[in-house]
């Protein structure tokens, strides 16, 4: 599969079933995340991979309502950082730039592979942070919900979840998001 292939293939499923995770699948992993560009080759990232049976269920009593389906994954990676790992120019923190960069690798290989790496916003973040023992001072950007997409779809989504299961949910027109030469449009 090439990079254009995974990203037409790239998609948020919620309907997992489980997938065996391997060191080896964690180091590959974590690799193409690790090769992201940085501002000035900081490297501001970092992440906890989770996929032991015993802290996956600690790690789900973190999850917001509505993410119920993410139980049904076979890993959870929380991805976080801090401001001062990276660069700060003219008031942009590029650690989130860096961290969503790095994310995107993550996932772009993770659909190579076959897997749904599904990123979600919808925890709580202290809670994780407890679980994981992450330092206070560290921001956790997301939670990247990993398995293998099931043709069945979960029970426990809604119909607005169930429907983006089924179509991948619209895009906005390239109108509204290319500028060519100052003409944008809003």
């Amino acid at each position: 599969m090439d990079v254009k292939q995974a990203i037409q293939e790239r998609r948020a499923y919620r309907s997992l079933e489980p997938v065996k995770i391997t060191e080896e699948l964690v180091r590959d992993l974590a690799e193409s995340a690790r090769l992201s560009p940085s501002c000035f080759n900081n490297q501001p990232w970092r992440f906890a991979f989770v996929y032991k049976h015993e802290i996956l269920k600690k790690m789900h009593t973190t999850l917001s309502r509505g993410n119920e389906w993410a139980q049904s994954g076979s890993m959870i990676i929380a991805v976080f950082s801090k401001k001062d790992y990276d660069c700060v120019i003219k008031g942009r923190e590029y650690y989130l730039f860096g961290l969503g960069m790095a994310t995107a690798f993550l996932i772009l290989r993770a659909t190579e592979l076959g897997l749904v790496a599904h990123p979600i916003a919808g925890y709580h973040e202290e809670r994780v942070k407890e679980v994981l023992d992450i330092p206070e001072e560290m921001t956790v950007i997301t939670l990247v919900i990993v398995g293998k997409r099931s043709k069945a779809i979960s029970p426990v989504l809604s119909d607005k979840q169930i429907e983006a299961e089924r179509r991948r949910p619209e895009r906005l027109p390239l109108e509204k998001i290319l500028l060519k030469d100052g003409n944008f449009t809003i």
